[in-house]
């Protein structure tokens, strides 16, 4: 049986902002915790959203999150695409699902 997280779990890990929720939170993600996509996408709301921390290229995740939405790719390799897309950055990858979106 997996471990799921939500959203606070990572952030307070990543925030470290509730000393007193940190240690759980660690240990819950050491200890091997599984994130589902739509966590993920809902900790870059917050982060964005409540927390205000800076995105650097929001082009990027919009473009990852609608991959994300219409193919079967993991949302790293959304990420992975976006850049590729936007910035140019070079992709190299062993998935096949990702290196024929990249082409």
């Amino acid at each position: 049986m997996r471990t799921l997280v939500d959203a606070n779990i990572l952030l307070r890990y990543m925030l470290r902002d509730d000393e007193n929720q940190f240690p759980a939170a660690e240990r819950t993600i050491r200890e091997g915790a599984f994130l589902l996509p739509e966590v993920l996408a809902e900790i870059v709301y917050v982060l964005l959203g409540v927390y205000s921390v800076p995105s650097e290229h929001p082009d990027i995740l919009t473009t990852a999150l609608s991959t994300f939405g219409t193919t079967k790719l993991d949302f790293i390799d959304c990420l992975l695409a976006a850049y590729n897309n936007h910035l140019g950055d070079k992709v190299v990858s062993f998935d096949r699902k990702l290196n024929r979106l990249l082409q």
